[in-house]
């Protein structure tokens, strides 16, 4: 079967659609009647902070959500954790039944198949139950797929315009597919992002609704390295990633808002206050909401440029920090000169040939078969050692590197997840 065959408006697309959809009740606009309204939430709502949750667990969203959140955010890993529990076992096996009317099916689209259906089953469940915007996520094999992300997005959107948007992570194949899905208006928060400087790129090229900097995962880089206690290196990040996005809209009338992710610790509101959008685990937002009392007066943080938490015998320049929070010449002379192109006709690897011949090279940067099988094995958080040289040559920009992994993590949890398909169709003898 080719790509096109499974394209948006296909009889198989059309399927699926129905079958996704089937049972879904939504009640639109219910959380401004149905939900308390909690003091707190509002405060941070007042300052201009849109409140997601970082979850796809109904029983967790539950103990936290008010009338002030908005929206969920998923993930691979999250659905993942979902989907090892068994609660979607009896929809794979239906599922596995409707696309074995389909033989000629490779292996691999049904395995995508089958991803988008869970991803987007399970999105439709969040929206009944918290009349929430949810992000819903594409298989993370997508990621280097253009075409085919392009293809899932519309149908995606197709499922619950009114809800969904589309993560598309950060990738050069992830760029161009996000451009596209942009010009025919699918709503798109474009994920996986790091630093100031990555947004902006992403802003410029591509006016997503959402981008993001994992916060979490910068903080951890430094204290698990053993290079400082890793303090305020995220939320510096994210408050240069917010200016960066908030020049952009005021100067070109972008649309773009900055997400704040991978919250690990209440205080992280607290430094954080004013941004765009925060999505935090519940866990955390639940730490957070139980220190109402304690807390200092919220205040908008925008403009804060609070010093690193980083060792006294750490060279900042060394590990590459200031890709994290500087939009550098190189980058911005590479969009610059993208307007005289037509970005519309690169595919990825021209996109990355066009920036490695302008000086940002460690930016978009070709990764070797090695060096990604290292990234993998490290797991999310990258070890210095095995990067060290590469930093400090800025052959690899600190903000890639964390990328690289992201992309790993969430693909190492797409392949549980993957597997836990084929477990239940062997265990059952349904078809593939």
């Amino acid at each position: 079967m080719t790509t096109a065959t499974i394209r948006a408006g296909s009889k198989l697309s059309e399927e699926v659609h129905d079958f996704v959809r089937r049972d879904f009740t939504p009640h639109y606009g219910r959380r401004r009647t149905e939900f308390e309204s909690d003091e707190l939430w509002r405060q941070l709502a007042d300052l201009g902070t849109e409140l997601w949750l970082d979850s796809g667990n109904f029983d967790e969203v539950r103990t936290v959500w008010t009338r002030e959140f908005s929206a969920l955010t998923t993930n691979n890993s999250l659905l993942n954790q979902e989907v090892q529990t068994g609660t979607y076992d009896d929809l794979i096996v239906q599922a596995a039944d409707l696309l074995g009317g389909y033989a000629d099916l490779t292996e691999h689209e049904f395995m995508l198949e089958m991803a988008f259906i869970l991803n987007a089953s399970h999105g439709l469940r969040l929206v009944e139950q918290s009349d929430a915007y949810v992000s819903v996520e594409e298989h993370t094999d997508l990621a280097h797929d253009q075409d085919r992300a392009v293809e899932y997005a519309r149908r995606y959107y197709a499922i619950c315009p009114e809800r969904f948007y589309v993560k598309i992570p950060f990738t050069p194949a992830g760029l161009l597919a996000t451009r596209r899905a942009r010009l025919e208006n699918i709503p798109i928060n474009h994920t996986l992002g790091f630093s100031a400087r990555q947004n902006y790129v992403i802003a410029r090229l591509t006016q997503p609704n959402f981008v993001n900097v994992f916060l979490g995962r910068l903080n951890s880089f430094i204290s698990q390295n053993g290079l400082g206690t890793g303090d305020y290196v995220g939320e510096r990040a994210t408050l240069a990633s917010q200016q960066a996005i908030h020049s952009l809209r005021a100067g070109r009338g972008f649309g773009t808002r900055q997400i704040g992710a991978s919250f690990r610790s209440w205080e992280q509101y607290v430094n954080l206050a004013g941004i765009d959008v925060i999505t935090a685990p519940p866990n955390v937002a639940r730490e957070f909401h139980a220190r109402k009392d304690q807390l200092p007066p919220l205040e908008d943080q925008l403009g804060q440029n609070r010093a690193p938490g980083i060792n006294d015998d750490v060279d900042p320049e060394e590990i590459g920090l200031d890709t994290l929070w500087y939009v550098n010449d190189e980058v911005v002379r590479c969009v610059d000169a993208l307007g005289d192109e037509d970005l519309d006709a690169f595919d990825a690897e021209g996109l990355v040939d066009f920036f490695e011949a302008r000086g940002g090279s460690d930016f978009l940067v070709r990764w070797s078969n090695g060096e990604i099988a290292t990234s993998a094995a490290e797991g999310k958080i990258p070890q210095l050692r095995n990067w060290a040289d590469a930093l400090a040559d800025r052959t690899i920009g600190l903000d890639s590197l964390m990328n690289l992994a992201g992309l790993n993590t969430f693909a190492a949890d797409q392949k549980k997840m993957d597997d836990h398909v084929r477990a239940v169709l062997d265990r059952t003898g349904a078809r593939r």
